[in-house]
């Protein structure tokens, strides 16, 4: 039985659920997020990692793509969050052994490995680690095998939890039966216990989330590569080559003799897409070995770094355009080239052999070769007794329809555990699969959990301000470039600084620790970070300060990564000095800091669907299912959106359970007395913030007001309509859109030729439309299973048929479709003849031009933003990119977010996207709005805008620049015109305050005060 089939069994049972706490199994990205969504819903989540720290891979890796922000300074905060939420228990190096039950009552049995360390006493110091006889000696894992560790260790700088352990298959006690254990006097805690055993532990939790993840393809299994040499490495290797806190400091050493690489080739598909390994594209190895070979030029612009590959598939948002920066202005190299085997050209080099694009064969030598190898399944027995099936290649099996379900009712799944995904698709899926938790346990919803408690504020009654400042080194991030000893140095010198100190990495919950202990010990009132982003950071900041009895308003973030380190990186001694400069005006601003409060802001229980396509629907579902009051309203007069032009006969396969699932979701909707459906409704007015918007619909001409705590913007995307290739001139000349209604109707075609790429990855559309070759492809089965003596060509550029996907690649090309490539700057030629369309293509597989005679050619067109995004924009306050697509709050962490608090995207709105992706952003847009409409309410901003009544002229100017309408001109106390702020309302933009003629509206925690003492802390 399909997933949906029996989740709908289970909601019109009504709650089943007993138990309000929910597994999460896997502690990587996703599992965190979906523990974080869990806690802030009104669930316990247990994370449980059968690593010693969670974290997962992102944890290893160095950048992320296509920002090429740090990947630890995004992740960190996120880590030190889920340390601190009082509504999560993370159960590092655990095993889940079984799964018993039923939805809404799982026993689950949890075995806790011995660390043999107390992990009551451990503070994870580090003194047992330097002290041990095989300091240095035992090859960490952590950066891959390329430095060592010892025997007892913290897993990393930034481990939560920050907890030793033994590595009982190094450590003397263990292997030789007797050690002088200089690790036990070294530990002033007496945390080491060599006597400890493994605990077993079982609790009882209404639903299980799968999140394992999945693990870089084994090198050692690519013999024609030689992994033996050692200047043959995995991505995951180059990732930690490439970090500043890794084994060489950011430099790329060759790990042959230690000496720099100037020269490296980066081997695409190194076990993926090949019968004898993974026949499947793992989906992110493209851009990741994109993101690699430019930050490695960042690093060294004279390196060499030289791509090999089959297709280049970066399909995500903004990752072609990565590509082609990449290309363009870093001068990486692409070659088009399946590199079948190395050769090794000496101890410290390597040969390639390749075919270059003019048919001419090269051998190039390389110092250091890098297997981009793929993800492969994690495996779990313990899913598997549980009735959890897995497909053909180790993953957890799903449906198309429903992505995060998995064979077994009450146990969901995301991320690579369910296959290939980046970081983005997990995060979207982990407060899916929170929402699909929801959705059956909405009954004990608030029963398994406690609300955090903070110490009361500490009062600064006119006190003189003391400021402790913390300088961070981000590894060597920051410090590989700003002298940071002299920055904290000299940060002790400044006027109210009483205490100063560097940290390795102050966003890790050691270091944030070490903040809460100073503010105690030396009578701190205000805080001075020194650090990343206070986009990423301040709330993890803020957060600390408030732990710890201040403010949360006391607190600034100087940013001397992004505007030091970063920015002159060439110029170390500039970058200190202008690191003081910061340092220097940020506590010249927090010397004047005062406390403001944070108000609360009621929340309505309901939410605003705007959109009925598979995304809105899957929204809707997930939100009427956990009983929140739910409004989904189209512009058009039914629900479905682009899955209503499936013609009934053209619908099979996946495109047949894509048509059922429409039916029974609008069967479950019509059910729903939560959910209410509006169809022929447009927005025509939004007002309110974070849990409570007033939105005015025009249904049918006339105009209903609803309330909405929050808003969900799934309004689906459009099939470009081109200009070129004879389009709207021929009858012969379709899109892919238009071909499906030919194949319900019964196709006659002797030929059929279909272009790819046609105007986008161009420079008016420079992105990859992501789904255009899946429905190439399926279309073109489609026509040779109905008919196969028909002639089917493909002409492309990539075949961009990532993850599974690429078996119906390999289906297409066993049936007998033809596929033919053609560069960017030699597109096809097409003419008219008669009743048939001739095509000529120059192909580089070819020493001639090819001629085709085609009956019907199809042209795969991207997907557009529809023309209503920037009138919904400007109603909402949210933005659109530069193709009028919606912009996330951020691309990794916060993918289906706004930056405006209260209302999220969804679907082909946010990026072109296939169905099962925008079903996976529907319920994650859910998951997130239930964070808001669970509780009953929120915390306001306090850094609000300040009207002073005595010089307020009411002349109105603040009123017509607000954006958020959160000014307004009315009549006083006194009866003259003034200006009042809405508190719940106003952001802190500061619009108003620099446009006031009479200097009437001040900008809390930014005043002109503040803003002037920075301005003299520099001249």
């Amino acid at each position: 039985m399909p997933a949906y089939l029996w989740s709908g069994v289970l909601n019109s049972m009504g709650s089943v659920s007993e138990k309000g706490s929910v597994l999460v199994i896997g502690g990587g990205v996703g599992g965190i997020q979906a523990a974080l969504d869990l806690a802030e819903s009104g669930y316990r989540a247990y994370l449980v990692d059968s690593a010693p720290a969670i974290g997962g891979i992102m944890a290893g890796l160095d950048k992320t793509f296509p920002t090429n922000d740090c990947s630890m300074c995004i992740l960190s905060p996120k880590l030190v969050e889920a340390d601190q939420h009082p509504n999560i228990e993370i159960i590092a190096y655990a095993d889940v052994e079984k799964i018993e039950g039923k939805p809404g009552d799982f026993k689950v049995t949890c075995r806790r490995k011995a660390r043999y360390v107390d992990t009551e006493t451990c503070t994870g110091c580090g003194a047992c680690a330097e002290a041990c006889v095989l300091a240095d000696r035992i090859p960490d894992l952590f950066n891959s095998g390329l430095s060592n560790r010892s025997a007892v260790y913290v897993p990393f700088a930034q481990a939560v939890p920050r907890l030793a352990l033994i590595d009982t298959g190094a450590c003397l006690h263990f292997t030789k039966g007797k050690c002088k254990s200089p690790c036990v006097e070294a530990c002033q805690q007496g945390s080491i216990d060599f006597e400890q055993k493994d605990k077993t532990d079982t609790f009882n939790v209404g639903a299980v989330v799968v999140a394992t993840g999945s693990e870089p393809y084994d090198i050692s299994r690519l013999t024609s590569y030689h992994p033996e040499h050692p200047n043959v490495i995995s991505s995951m290797e180059v990732e930690r080559i490439m970090c500043a806190s890794g084994p060489s400091g950011g430099r790329i050493l060759r790990p042959s003799d230690g000496k720099p690489a100037s020269r490296i080739a980066f081997i695409q598909c190194a076990g993926s897409r090949d019968e004898k390994h993974n026949p499947y594209c793992s989906s992110v190895c493209c851009t990741y070995t994109v993101k690699e070979a430019t930050v490695i030029k960042e690093h060294d612009p004279d390196i060499d770094c030289h791509i090999f590959h089959i297709d280049m598939r970066t399909f995500g948002k903004g990752f072609e355009q990565f590509k082609d920066r990449a290309r363009d202005e870093y001068g990486v190299r692409f070659t088009r080239f399946k590199v079948p085997a190395l050769e090794v050209a000496g101890p410290d080099a390597l040969r390639i052999e390749y075919q270059k694009p003019d048919g001419s064969r090269e051998t190039e030598e390389f110092d250091l070769a890098v297997l981009s190898v793929g993800l492969t399944a994690t495996g779990n027995k313990a899913l598997q007794s549980a009735g959890v099936q897995m497909d053909e290649y180790g993953f957890v099996r799903t449906d198309s329809t429903s992505p995060m379900d998995t064979s077994k009712p009450g146990i969901f799944v995301l991320g690579a555990a369910g296959g290939p995904k980046d970081i983005p698709e997990t995060v979207a899926q982990a407060s899916g699969a929170a929402a699909r938790c929801g959705s059956i346990l909405s009954g004990a919803r608030g029963t398994d959990v406690e609300e955090k408690e903070y110490p009361p504020e500490i009062e600064l009654d006119g006190s003189e301000p003391r400021v402790g400042v913390f300088v961070c080194s981000c590894g060597k991030n920051i410090g590989g470039v700003v002298d940071v000893p002299s920055v904290v140095e000299y940060a002790s010198t400044l006027p109210g600084v009483v205490h100063s100190e560097g940290n390795i990495y102050t966003c890790s919950g050691e270091s944030c620790d070490r903040i809460k202990e100073a503010i105690g010990k030396h009578d701190l009132n205000r805080v001075v970070v020194a650090a990343c982003t206070p986009r990423t950071h301040d709330p993890l900041f803020r957060e600390t300060i408030r732990e710890a009895g201040l403010n949360r308003y006391l607190f600034d973030l100087a940013n001397i990564r992004d505007q030091c380190s970063w920015v002159h990186s060439g110029e170390p001694e500039k970058a200190t000095a202008k690191s003081k400069d910061l340092v220097r005006m940020s506590v010249a601003r927090a010397r004047l800091l005062q406390p403001l409060p944070s108000l609360p802001v009621s929340v309505t229980p309901s939410a605003l669907v705007l959109g009925a396509g598979p995304a809105g629907i899957a929204s809707a579902l997930e939100l009427g299912r956990a009983g929140f009051k739910t409004y989904l309203v189209d512009k058009e007069d039914r629900v479905g959106g682009n899955v209503l032009n499936v013609p009934a006969g053209a619908a099979e396969g996946e495109l047949k359970d894509l048509t059922d699932w429409l039916e029974s979701s609008v069967a479950e909707l019509e059910k729903m007395e939560a959910v209410e459906v509006l169809t022929g409704a447009r927005l025509a007015g939004l007002e309110g913030y974070i849990g409570n918007f007033k939105a005015t619909l025009d249904v049918g001409g006339k105009a209903r007001t609803v309330d909405a705590g929050a808003v969900i913007v799934a309004t689906g995307g459009v099939e470009h309509k081109p200009d070129s290739y004879l389009y709207g001139s021929s009858d012969l000349v379709i899109t892919q859109g238009d071909l499906q209604e030919k194949l319900a109707k019964g196709l006659e075609a002797k030929s059929v030729v279909m272009i790819q790429c046609v105007e986008s990855r161009e420079p008016d559309r420079p992105y990859c439309s992501r789904v255009c070759c899946v429905s190439a492809l399926n279309n073109a089965v489609a026509i040779k299973d109905r008919s196969p003596d028909t002639d089917v060509f493909i002409l492309y550029r990539d075949v961009v048929s990532y993850g599974f996907y690429e078996d119906l690649y390999r289906r297409a090309r066993e049936a007998g479709v033809l596929f033919v490539r053609f560069d960017a700057d030699s597109k096809p030629e097409v003419s008219e003849s008669g009743d048939v369309i001739n095509v000529k293509v120059k192909t580089p597989q070819l020493p001639v031009d090819l001629d085709i005679s085609a009956d019907l050619l199809v042209l795969s067109t991207p997907v557009v933003a529809a023309e209503d995004n920037v009138r919904i924009a400007e109603m909402l306050k949210v933005p659109v990119d530069e193709y009028g697509f919606f912009l996330e709050a951020h691309v990794k962490l916060r993918p289906v977010d706004f930056a405006t608090a209260g209302i999220f995207l969804a679907g082909m709105c946010h990026f072109p996207k296939l169905v099962e992706e925008a079903i996976s952003q529907g319920c994650a847009a859910a998951g997130r709005a239930a964070t808001i409409l669970s509780k009953e309410s929120v915390t306001g901003e306090g850094a609000v805008a300040v009207v002073d009544d005595h010089f307020c002229r009411g002349c109105g100017v603040c009123e017509d620049v607000c954006e958020f309408s959160a000014i307004a001109v009315g009549e006083g106390e006194s009866g003259n015109l003034v200006a009042t702020v809405n508190q719940a309302l106003c952001v802190g933009c500061g619009t108003c305050a620099v446009s006031c003629w009479s200097n009437a509206i001040t900008m809390e925690n930014f005043t002109d005060r503040q803003v002037e003492a920075m301005i003299d802390a520099v001249r």
